[in-house]
């Protein structure tokens, strides 16, 4: 049985309750993070709860937690559940209270809800590669924030999910901005293209981890908005995010990019990442 906490309390699933007046539900007016697991390890964790407070101060919303205290609360939902492989989902909400839309009364306390479960690496999906396709970007102007607003997510996920495909990708102004669950880089003649981290799209954490690997083994990098008519001419495409770590994207709306197969800078950057990884030293 999955072990969840709450409030400062871990518990069974069915003991749980949260409120039908939690701003969450009402407002999606929150904040989360996921952190992955790899052989019972945390993997970037205080990069993840740092965000997540950056995250939370942007909307004026106050963690009654610090950076150390996420961390040693994921820990603990590691160990009680027994995590070997799989990631933690931590999500932060205003509180319960009337619905109305300014913030309710300073007395009404931050919601904390996370859960430890298993979740596979995806090493098919990195050996062989997924496909995407374009899907216009109706998100609202704060991407950067890691909110809990994700309907228009949802929404080109599916419509990726009935085309066949694993991924969208999200197009605005003509431009690429990033998927609809992770972070979009394009290689062309051993340069890696990724788009800027501005408000338009949230930093990834493993974008983050992919751009210092660039750095430390040598591959230059443009951090520069480039189209869709762009992307397609791509010797290489990949994606990345916690779970689907250096992901090779080798269909984008039905067209081949590159070989269609996965290039060799994707499979340099991914197996950096593992090196960069002591977890994976003992497999």
């Amino acid at each position: 049985m999955t072990i969840y906490f709450i409030d400062g309390k871990f518990t069974d699933k069915d003991q749980l309750n949260i409120s039908v007046d939690d701003r969450g539900y009402y407002f999606g007016d929150g904040v989360y993070e996921v952190v992955k697991v790899y052989n019972g390890e945390l993997y970037t964790a205080e990069e993840h709860f740092e965000r997540l407070l950056q995250s939370a101060a942007k909307i004026k919303m106050t963690i009654p937690y610090s950076q150390q205290q996420l961390i040693e609360i994921a820990k603990e939902l590691v160990e009680r559940n027994k995590i070997d492989t799989g990631h933690i989902y931590l999500q932060v909400t205003r509180g319960a209270s009337l619905r109305i839309h300014q913030f309710p009364d300073p007395s009404v306390l931050p919601v904390v809800t996370a859960y430890a479960i298993p979740n596979e690496r995806p090493l098919k999906n990195m050996a062989e590669g997924v496909s995407a396709k374009f899907v216009e970007d109706v998100r609202w102007l704060r991407c950067d924030i890691k909110s809990l607003n994700l309907l228009a997510n949802v929404l080109a996920k599916q419509e990726a999910f009935e085309d066949g495909c694993a991924e969208a990708i999200f197009v605005r102004d003509g431009f690429v901005m990033e998927g609809s669950s992770s972070n979009m880089f394009g290689v062309k003649d051993g340069v890696v293209y990724t788009h800027p981290a501005t408000n338009l799209i949230l930093n990834g954490i493993t974008r983050q981890v992919i751009l210092k690997l660039c750095s430390e083994i040598g591959i230059q990098v443009k951090e520069t908005a480039f189209t869709p008519e762009d992307a397609l001419k791509m010797d290489e495409f990949f994606m990345t995010s916690t779970t689907a770590e250096v992901t090779p994207v080798i269909l984008i709306d039905g067209n081949q990019i590159g070989s269609g197969q996965p290039g060799e800078i994707t499979k340099k950057l991914q197996e950096a990442f593992s090196r960069q990884m002591p977890v994976f030293e003992k497999q």
